[in-house]
Order: C-alpha cells, then structure tokens, then sequence
C-alpha cells in the first residue's frame, strides 16, 4: 500500500491534482483496500463511506464538483423524460434505494433501483457474488435479495435530488410462474407515484425459472396489463423491457414484435450472461464459483451486438438503454454508435471508479459536440 501511495503521489504532482488525483486515488488507494475484501462486504462498505461523506455539510457539493460534469449537449429528451446525461447506474447496485440521493452526487444521468419484489426475501446463500478480476468482471447469484417494494418506498420519499430514478421490478422467488403476473402489477401499483420510469425483468439467471418469463405469450400478457393499468393512471410512466444477452435473433426478432405489439417504450440491453465462453480466469475457479450472471467486459461485445440488432432491424422504432460490460469512455461510444440512446453501468463502475462517468460524458461532448 506504501508504495501505491508514493505511486499516486509521483504522478499526481506531474500532472495536477484537478486533473487526475481523484481517478489516481481509486486505482491505488480505493480500489484495493475494496477488492482486499469479500465483494458483498466491500459493497456495504463503500456505500457506507458514501452516506457518512455525503452527511458532512459541504462536502456532497465537493463530490459533485469532482465528478458532475455539466454540458448542454448531453441532455437527452427519451420517453417525455430529461436526462441531463446519457450515463445511468444499473439496477442491482442500490437495489433498496438506499443510496441513491448520495450516488447522485457522483454525476449520473439516471439511476435505476431495484429490482424490486412483492415481499422482502434474503436471496440466494451467500457467498453469492464473485470478481474475476483477470476478466474485467462479476458473477453473482443474488437472487433478488431485496427488502420488498413497500419499504422502498419509505426512502423514495425522501428524496432530494431531481435525477431521473428507473424502478426494476421482479417476482418473488416462491411465486411460480403461474401466478407472476400479480407480482409485477403489485411493484408497478405500488412504486407507480415514486419512480420515473419502468423496468420489467424477465431475463436475470438468477432467480429460479424466471427466464423462461421471456416467452412471448407472457411477455404479450404481462406488457398488456401493466400497458393497461398504466393509461388508467394520472400520469403514465415509460414501460421498458430488460432482455439477456443469450437471446438469438429469432428471438430478438419476437422482441422487436413485442415491443410493436405491445407498445412499451423501450428495451434495456442486456443483462447479464450464463455463458462462459473466452475467459482468461483459470477454468477451475470458474466451475468453483459455479452458477451464476457474468457481467463486466466478457458481455462487451454481446450486448453491443444485441444493441445493434435490434436497432438495425426495427429501424429504431424504439429507444434503447445499452448496459454490459462499459468500463471506458469508448466502450460507451460503441454502445451509443450501435444504436444506444443511454447507456447503464455498473461492473464497470466497480472497476474504474466513480470518474468513470466523468470520462464517459466528456468523451461524448468531444464527440457528438
């Protein structure tokens, strides 16, 4: 650690503290006192460090001054939403909405909470949620460990920042399939009057059968009733569909018609993969780590695929949120290049750091300015 720091100290007086300290400061310093502990733990932690720092009067302004990067150009107009940038927060991060007012400070466009169930469940055994570091990236089985949408509600009313929050909704685990449907039309019932815009997961691997939700005839069903229940409220909110990345293009073909048919406003692409395929992690750690979502740089290059896909062959007839495996400024241009109107991070984030999104927005000013 002495030596990371004298590392980060050499460098930072050659090129200036404003420039690069703070993204110096992760990689030496942050990043690993947190990848020195088990991942799950290193999560509490540094959002803990988060909610103290954001507690202390003045300092939430010195955190937005460090990573808040302002432009006019990046504003997005999606879905009768503004965004004042392109970069979101994936779900799965603050799945409670727990630290979603603090993580505002560090310069997102949008942060999506959940996903959220019906009732509070523990999830999966632990341990549940693994690095692969020499791959850029995680596998988790969470399983929707979460402590239910109601009480989620109880800190989105406390919210003090304007930023656009997205709510992912799921079922319980001990709801069977048959019967999932009530499970999403409670969350969306219930979380109606405090999120901005819709997430409708079908696609994580890690919840018992829920994949098997992304057959048509329930996707058309499930799309319809909330469709429905959504033109019955005082203010509608944006639909979106989240889909895996194992999709093939039959099936993304079905995708594009649901959406069509159904008319939601857009798609979430992707989450993350059961595949394993081209990893450098020694094959032994992987099948000891077992099932579980990849996420991080091994799902770069499918989702940007997925991406570009189903905006080519729609003629993008909607719009796209593209998340999976963005851990630099061009990673993010390519998603946006392939026909991404936001993009979502989150492996990455864990990665590189807050100044990540800092990076990324500076790169598109520079080159859509």
């Amino acid at each position: 650690m002495v030596s990371n720091i004298m590392i980060y100290n050499k460098y930072n007086n050659k090129t200036g503290m404003k420039k690069c300290s703070f993204a110096l400061m992760y990689k030496y310093l942050v990043k690993p006192l947190l990848f020195a502990m088990q991942p799950e733990k290193a999560h509490y932690f540094a959002t803990g460090c988060l909610t103290f720092l954001s507690s202390i009067p003045g300092v939430p302004a010195l955190i937005r001054s460090f990573y808040d990067y302002r432009h006019p150009k990046l504003e997005r107009k999606l879905f009768g939403l503004t965004f004042k940038n392109p970069v979101g927060l994936a779900a799965g991060f603050d799945k409670d909405a727990r630290w979603y007012n603090e993580l505002a400070h560090l310069g997102f466009g949008f942060i999506e909470i959940g996903t959220l169930t019906p009732k509070a469940q523990i999830g999966n055994p632990k341990p549940r949620l693994f690095r692969i570091t020499e791959d850029h990236g995680l596998i988790n089985r969470m399983g929707f460990n979460n402590l239910g949408a109601e009480d989620a509600i109880k800190r989105l009313k406390n919210r003090k920042t304007d930023i656009v929050i997205g709510g992912n909704i799921g079922k319980n685990t001990a709801t069977s399939n048959d019967d999932a449907l009530a499970d999403y039309v409670f969350n969306f019932n219930t979380l109606h009057d405090y999120v901005d815009y819709f997430v409708v997961n079908v696609s994580c691997p890690n919840v018992k059968d829920l994949t098997k939700l992304q057959d048509t005839p329930f996707l058309l069903n499930l799309l319809g009733k909330l469709k429905q229940i959504n033109t019955e409220k005082d203010k509608p909110k944006p639909i979106l569909l989240k889909i895996a990345p194992d999709l093939n293009n039959s099936q993304l073909d079905e995708i594009i018609d649901i959406v069509a048919q159904t008319k939601i406003d857009g798609i979430i692409a992707a989450n993350t993969t059961t595949g394993r395929e081209n990893l450098k992690t020694d094959k032994k750690r992987i099948e000891e780590i077992a099932n579980g979502g990849l996420s991080g740089l091994p799902v770069n290059k499918r989702s940007t695929e997925v991406i570009k896909y189903l905006s080519e062959k729609s003629n993008k007839a909607f719009p796209i949120i593209g998340v999976g495996g963005i851990h630099t400024a061009e990673d993010a241009i390519e998603k946006l290049n392939a026909g991404a109107d936001l993009v979502q991070i989150y492996t990455g984030f864990i990665y590189e750091g807050p100044g990540l999104i800092k990076e990324i927005n500076k790169k598109i000013v520079a080159d859509y300015g």
